[in-house]
């Protein structure tokens, strides 16, 4: 007579399959409620778009992780953290979260996920006893796994901030992230301290490679050096990595400096080698000047890499409307692309067709509904432009004379989100 243990283990062992492949089955729903509690309740791990990218990649790459160790038995001492959980850990330590962050997340993760699998066991209306075993057998390896996971993510993280300590760049970053932070400082001292001019004029650049692997950082500087080269800089310019996809720079300029120095700049970016990504903020004066240049050039960054449109790849805070998009788009994109298609309708598509239309009418509008100017600044003759501007309010469905604001505006985000902010079919 074969032992009972045996038979019961295997039955744990495919019940607990089973529970997994269908939480694994409805991956993307799983993934988005650990992800979501995880960003409301750790808000260090999401400051910017490419954090909060990695994070949604590591929760997908470990939830994988942890179902295909179940699947295949897999003991937990066997398993090596993701490569993407790995790499979130190293920006983590290069931006300065505290690595307690790090490892919150994972608690956090683990919270949700546990709740998740008992969920599931519940309706799956097991035998009680097996319930308890599947969700003891579960809950052992997640714990393991969660375990195992954050002591290897944490040894890549403490070893990163080392390194990314020891160098000078990264003393001279923590500096200037003092500045950046805080009014009171003595700017005298901080001048020497990061040895840059502050009290002289600048126009804060950031610049980043969103789709190459591996260390960018020596590729901007020297973008930035280029830079320096071809403007009429007085002094050197100040560099300071981000992480090692990004770099944030300053040029210290004379004082008449204005939008002719930004339109410099944007040649050189648009000519460069290796197309870098980059974001400028307005020539301003002080340590004011430095805040908030340096501010207004995050914000152009971070309508950029969410709209992910090549367009965007140079654009400058000093472009018509980018300021005010970058403000009203936000974090929240998902409810401004609902906002855009409640004002736009149909016009709200994600089409070529739609897309002339909508730029047609929203020259037109700024233009103060000038079908002579509008053109003018189109290169369209006049019936030209007065006939999409008509097929444009026939798409949209309703005038535009009673909330031609709200119109405004959301051609405004289409402008400058594209994609992000559009819906994906003729709606």
């Amino acid at each position: 007579m074969g032992d009972p243990r045996v038979t019961d283990e295997a039955g744990v062992a495919e019940a607990a399959i089973e529970i997994s492949q269908r939480l694994y089955d409805r991956l993307g729903e799983t993934i988005a409620v650990i992800e979501d509690l995880v960003a409301k309740q750790s808000p260090d791990l999401t400051s910017d778009s490419a954090l909060l990218q990695l994070l949604h990649e590591t929760v997908s790459a470990n939830v994988d992780t942890y179902f295909s160790a179940i699947r295949h038995n897999i003991p937990v001492a066997d398993i090596a953290a993701p490569p993407v959980a790995l790499e979130h850990a190293r920006r983590l330590a290069q931006r300065g979260v505290p690595v307690n962050a790090l490892v919150r997340g994972y608690r956090l993760g683990h919270s949700v996920a546990l709740q998740l699998v008992l969920a599931e066991i519940r309706s799956a209306e097991l035998e009680p006893d097996l319930s308890l075993s599947v969700l003891g057998a579960m809950s052992t390896l997640m714990f393991g796994y969660v375990d195992e996971m954050s002591q290897q993510v944490s040894a890549v993280y403490q070893a990163e901030r080392e390194r990314w300590l020891e160098s000078r760049n990264a003393v001279r970053a923590l500096r200037v992230r003092e500045i950046l932070a805080d009014e009171s400082l003595d700017v005298d001292a901080m001048t020497t301290a990061i040895r840059y001019p502050l009290r002289r004029t600048h126009a804060a650049v950031v610049v980043w490679y969103p789709d190459s692997a591996g260390d960018r950082l020596a590729a901007a500087e020297g973008f930035v050096k280029h830079l320096a080269e071809a403007l009429p800089v007085h002094g050197a310019p100040l560099f300071v990595p981000a992480d090692s996809a990004c770099g944030w720079a300053w040029l210290p300029l004379p004082s008449g400096a204005g939008d002719a120095v930004v339109e410099q700049i944007r040649a050189c970016a648009l000519a460069a080698d290796g197309e870098p990504w980059v974001a400028i903020g307005q020539p301003l004066p002080g340590v004011e000047g430095f805040r908030r240049s340096h501010q207004q050039a995050l914000a152009a960054q971070t309508l950029a890499t969410s709209s992910g449109a090549v367009s965007n790849r140079v654009s400058a805070a000093s472009d018509p409307g980018l300021s005010a998009a970058a403000l009203l788009g936000g974090d929240n994109l998902t409810a401004a692309r609902a906002w855009v298609a409640e004002v736009l309708g149909p016009l709200a598509c994600a089409t070529e067709s739609d897309d002339r239309l909508r730029d047609t009418l929203r020259v037109f509008l700024r233009s103060g509904s000038s079908f002579k100017a509008a053109g003018e600044q189109l290169h369209l003759h006049v019936n030209t432009v007065k006939y999409r501007v008509q097929r444009a309010i026939e798409r949209r469905g309703r005038p535009i004379a009673d909330d031609r604001l709200d119109v405004e505006i959301a051609l405004l985000l289409c402008q400058w989100y594209g994609a992000a902010v559009l819906s994906s079919g003729d709606e």
